[in-house]
């Protein structure tokens, strides 16, 4: 039986990616960190903002990291206006929310940038439950923020769809015991699906309640 759904929040339920990356760049930028465009790519699997700072900056005193995730996260919002939902979310969550499923955010972002995007975009009503990566001590891959929402939803993974876009999330989300929907373009569905992805569709519009039923089942 499918009871809920658990959304990975950067490149599935906002379309982040481009300002996420351009963030990080200026902030490591600011820093005399020069990266390159292959490197950043960290940045978009997943990660911790902990984790990303520790790969890009070695070990760091715990104050230092609150003040860089404090700064990273200004960049972000200096560019926040042009973070728009993913095609076909709305629709989507007001079918899910129809049909009386439970519905969590479990997300490896920071609790402060995610609610402040949440509620800028009018999307906090659809979720019962929103975990992200600072109530978590392990990061994806590992299954920890979804086994938590699973648990605040009062919810038994076996019985919730994960909605994921990279690696790490896809193989946390499966660690979890959840099945899991890759949201990706065509040309990186093949290694969510390696990580363990049963589906991948592009972003929302293909998906209602009743496709997920039959995805569910199969």
């Amino acid at each position: 039986m499918f009871r809920g759904a658990v959304f990975d929040f950067d490149g599935v339920i906002v379309d982040s990616h481009p300002v996420h990356a351009r963030a990080w760049k200026r902030f490591l930028d600011s820093v005399g960190r020069r990266v390159s465009e292959e490197q950043l790519q960290f940045v978009l699997d997943g990660r911790k903002r902990d984790d990303i700072l520790r790969h890009f900056m070695g070990e760091l005193e715990a104050d230092q990291i609150v003040e860089y995730g404090h700064r990273k996260e200004q960049y972000f919002r200096d560019e926040a206006a042009h973070v728009q939902t993913a095609d076909g979310l709305r629709g989507f969550l007001e079918d899910l929310e129809y049909e009386q499923l439970a519905l969590a955010i479990a997300s490896s972002g920071s609790k402060s940038r995610i609610h402040f995007l949440l509620d800028r975009l009018d999307l906090k009503k659809f979720f019962r439950v929103v975990i992200t990566g600072d109530e978590v001590e392990q990061g994806k891959p590992h299954p920890a923020v979804f086994l938590k929402a699973a648990h605040q939803l009062g919810v038994d993974p076996s019985e919730l769809m994960a909605f994921e876009d990279a690696v790490s999330g896809v193989r946390a989300a499966r660690s979890a015991g959840m099945m899991c929907v890759g949201i990706a373009q065509p040309d990186r569905a093949a290694i969510l699906v390696d990580a363990g992805a049963k589906y991948v569709v592009p972003d929302f519009r293909p998906l209602s309640y009743s496709k997920l039923q039959q995805m569910f089942v199969q």
